[in-house]
């Protein structure tokens, strides 16, 4: 090869370089999906792979087959768990109608609120008879609004949450793995999505797009993020667990602490369950992997549990304080964050969400933190959707 032509050589080397690792992962010959739940447990021989590659994916059928959708897919991807272990996650793609954009679909990455910690309660398995149906579909109102504004949803179902293993419920950084990893595996599964994403998220799902946001920089440094909309997160866990013993009263709180040390204990070996809990939670424990958030919090199960009886007297709680310290989502975000609390949340109650907003600030986070008087915790998405749908326009520069 003569000097002349070496510059031309090298140049168009690295514009292939530059085009593949902004495209999607060229797919393998990806098998067929089995039927019924087996689509949730692939043989171990399938989980390596880079992470946020697909496994396999089916139609979404019945309620998940959203207005506004011209396609709906349910995809089992592979991630990474804590330790760095190859695992599947599942979730849902929903594609908008019509033309995409020259640059692509616009992605909104959604990260859902509690549904509960068992298989039965991930929101890919959604049917108008599932255990967590009601603390589902509440939001498909604004995901179908999303679709029909031209932007792609897709929705993690986390880490454990159908699939093997338990599901470190609260644990930021496993949540965030997840709905950083579907965005690629939806523009593996959808050459018309673009590399452009908003994350968004409720309640648990709050706690969960903070942290995505945080790392998606490092852990899916071929995508852009555009923005991060948070609704009523989850935050100071740790502090909240020091004021259980306030609480002497049965309250539906109970199920979400039953939670949050079930999440605890499968994000770190140092957790201990049987050591922590007091003999009456922990008999209801085994209910977790049965039963999802609407039945947990009934008279029968956690409901009827004041939460001053769900920790054991004089358990050791340092383990656990150390790690739950750690999952509070003040974390540096290098885009745009909308935050919304509802004045009337008794679930994330606003003084957290207040003092969450100055830790945010505190790191020179770029934020735009909206409280809505009289609103509950169930009801923010909604009262915050006008506000959202003008934010990430602009976030896409779509004004």
């Amino acid at each position: 090869m003569s000097r002349r032509l070496l510059p031309v050589a090298v140049l168009v080397a690295l514009v292939a370089a530059l085009t593949a690792s902004s495209s999607p992962a060229a797919p393998r010959q990806r098998p067929r999906a089995p039927s019924g739940l087996a689509f949730y447990r692939p043989p171990a021989r399938l989980l390596a792979g880079r992470h946020g590659s697909v496994i396999w994916s089916r139609p979404a059928r019945g309620t998940l087959r959203l207005a506004g959708a011209k396609r709906a897919l349910v995809v089992l991807y592979r991630s990474r768990s804590l330790t760095g272990t190859p695992i599947a996650v599942s979730g849902t793609v929903w594609v908008p109608k019509g033309r995409p954009p020259k640059r692509g679909w616009p992605i909104i990455s959604w990260a859902h609120g509690t549904t509960g910690v068992g298989d039965p309660c991930a929101p890919s398995r959604d049917s108008p008879t599932s255990l967590a149906h009601g603390y589902i579909d509440y939001v498909y109102p604004e995901l179908s609004a999303w679709l029909k504004a031209g932007y792609a949803v897709i929705q993690t179902d986390y880490q454990g949450l159908g699939t093997a293993g338990p599901h470190p419920y609260l644990i930021g950084v496993s949540e965030g793995r997840g709905v950083d990893d579907i965005v690629r595996a939806a523009r593996e599964l959808v050459p018309a999505l673009g590399r452009r994403f908003a994350i968004a998220g409720h309640s648990q799902g709050g706690q969960a797009s903070l942290f995505a946001a945080s790392i998606a920089r490092g852990w899916v440094p071929e995508l852009k993020l555009v923005g991060d909309a948070s609704y009523a997160p989850a935050s100071h866990i740790a502090d909240q667990i020091k004021l259980v013993g306030a609480f002497t009263a049965p309250s539906p709180i109970s199920a979400l602490g039953a939670e949050v040390l079930y999440g605890a204990a499968a994000g770190s070996p140092a957790v201990s369950i049987s050591a922590l809990m007091a003999p009456p939670a922990l008999a209801l424990m085994p209910q977790l992997e049965v039963k999802c958030e609407p039945q947990l919090i009934q008279p029968d199960s956690f409901g009827g549990l004041a939460p001053n009886r769900l920790l054991a007297s004089g358990a050791n709680l340092g383990p656990l304080l150390a790690l739950t310290g750690r999952q509070n989502p003040a974390v540096s975000i290098p885009v745009p964050i909308l935050l919304a609390q509802g004045g009337a949340d008794a679930t994330v109650p606003k003084p957290f969400t207040d003092q969450l907003a100055g830790e945010l600030r505190a790191k020179h986070d770029r934020l735009d933190y909206r409280v809505y008087p009289g609103i509950t915790h169930g009801q923010i998405p909604a009262a915050a959707q006008p506000v959202f749908m003008r934010w990430v326009a602009q976030r896409f520069g779509r004004r």
